[in-house]
């Protein structure tokens, strides 16, 4: 059976999307990141997908620069052409999407609406959550059970 996108989203513990505006402070937005211990917010102005900002950016864009984050608006930094998913999606694909890619975080998007937040992590947990529960399955076959 294939795993879709939802049913990865189902499995994460805690489901919350952390966000900030584009208008928001990168301070602000490093602040937050630090706090709730993730590596990335998506940027929404309303309820639309503006971007992603992430410690890579800050670091990048800021720190290595040194710039000011205090100074510094969030879409002065973030990634604005974001590639997003559908809660339909299959797994699999996300995994090789993020690996080209070099993505640690997919937007999930249904009808132009933010619904989660896919890390490279959830997919890993998933997988091997996946070739454990085959492993079972094959020791118990040979053990004939």
């Amino acid at each position: 059976m294939k795993k879709t996108v939802a049913d990865v989203l189902k499995s994460k513990p805690i489901s919350n999307v952390y966000s900030v505006t584009p208008d928001s402070s990168v301070f602000a937005a490093v602040k937050l990141m630090a706090e709730k211990g993730i590596g990335a917010l998506v940027v929404l102005e309303g309820e639309r997908l503006a971007g992603i900002v992430s410690e890579r950016d800050y670091v990048r864009k800021v720190a290595v620069q040194e710039r000011s984050p205090a100074n510094l608006k969030v879409s002065e930094i973030m990634t604005a052409k974001v590639i997003t998913v559908s809660p339909g999606e299959d797994a699999r694909h996300c995994m090789e999407l993020m690996t080209n890619g070099r993505l640690r975080h997919l937007p999930v998007v249904e009808d132009g609406r933010l619904v989660g937040l896919l890390s490279i992590g959830d997919l890993v947990k998933d997988i091997i959550s996946q070739q454990e529960n085959l492993i079972q399955h094959l020791e118990q076959y040979i053990r004939g059970e």
